[in-house]
């Protein structure tokens, strides 16, 4: 749970600016009409030999006392505020491991990254760091498996922390002895899960082999998920045929087996889905499918106060209002 709190100032009428338009206006017209004679003289040369007029005591202070006055009365009607705004955020947010596959079959180069040549894992890891940048208010892990599972990235809220060098930067071929644990990559990630206080916890699993080493069953893993309230998506990445990789002992020919049997029921039984991705784009659209079947459920309680700032402002124009009015009959007089 978090809290935000946000204070703005804010016009309620806005509209009531346009007003101050009027006192240029005003003071046009004001020009144009002059002021009313004090003495009528039958001719000015006679007024013009004493010397040239005085200019009255009030000066601009008037004028400006007057324009005050007005541009305070017209911001009080814009309603000024100022709103606090304070907004309370409840997530129920998913507990989600991402377990990859390491093992040497990974670096077949069958599947293209912007036009160029990639291999499995590579493609993976891409994929991965844009479906981990979408989940914002999820817990994110990353075990890598191969002989054996390893836990790259403990449970994390942490997008730079699984996208660096903690994260998806440890997820490499030879990590660890060569082989395909799916079930233990399964017990792992279920042991890391269990207990967690999230109500939504998930695996996916993504592999391009079949289940040749460890010595947990895939099935008897996904029991085990399914008892601990744990989905299990996985995905099987790479096409079939013939390919040459290499390992500590030089090249190797290997001929691309899929066990999609049992990773059909692996996702069955923990009420997960299998998919089969077979290039980049494909991957792609797998993780968002996933990424919408598994949503974070956000609760948000906004609560709004407002303070009136209005009666400062028709304060303000009133004082400068009376101030004139009181120069006109008192100091700010003029006489003939």
């Amino acid at each position: 749970m978090s809290l935000l709190a946000e204070t703005t100032f804010t016009l309620v009428h806005p509209w009531a600016l346009a007003l101050l338009f009027l006192i240029p206006l005003l003071a046009l017209l004001r020009s144009r009409s002059g002021n009313q004679n004090a003495v009528t003289f039958s001719s000015l040369q006679i007024l013009q030999r004493l010397g040239p007029a005085a200019k009255g005591r009030s000066g601009g202070f008037r004028l400006g006392s007057l324009f005050l006055s007005l541009t305070c009365l017209t911001f009080a009607l814009t309603r000024p505020q100022w709103i606090n705004r304070t907004e309370q955020v409840s997530e129920s947010g998913v507990e989600l491991i991402l377990a990859i596959d390491v093992s040497r079959s990974m670096q077949v180069e069958d599947f293209r990254i912007e036009g160029s040549r990639a291999n499995r894992l590579q493609a993976a890891k891409k994929v991965t760091r844009e479906f981990i940048k979408g989940r914002d208010n999820d817990r994110i892990g990353i075990l890598a498996f191969a002989g054996r599972p390893y836990l790259a990235s403990p449970l994390t809220l942490s997008k730079a922390w699984l996208e660096g060098d903690q994260g998806l930067g440890r997820v490499k071929i030879g990590l660890v002895e060569d082989g395909t644990a799916i079930g233990s990559a399964i017990a792992a990630a279920a042991k890391r899960l269990d207990k967690r206080p999230s109500k939504s916890k998930v695996i996916v699993l993504l592999t391009d082999g079949v289940n040749n080493a460890g010595k947990l069953a895939p099935v008897e893993a996904a029991k085990l998920a399914k008892t601990l309230g744990i989905r299990v998506y996985t995905i099987a990445v790479g096409t079939y045929g013939e390919y040459v990789v290499q390992t500590p002992v030089g090249p190797q020919r290997l001929r691309q087996e899929f066990d999609e049997k049992t990773l059909q029921e692996i996702a069955a039984i923990a009420d997960g889905e299998y998919f089969r991705a077979q290039d980049t784009s494909g991957l792609e659209r797998i993780f968002e499918l996933i990424d919408e079947m598994e949503k974070t459920e956000v609760l948000r309680t906004t609560r709004v106060e407002s303070d009136e700032l209005f009666h400062w402002f028709a304060l303000g124009g009133l004082f400068f209002g009376l101030l004139t009015l009181v120069g006109d009959e008192t100091f700010w007089r003029r006489y003939p």
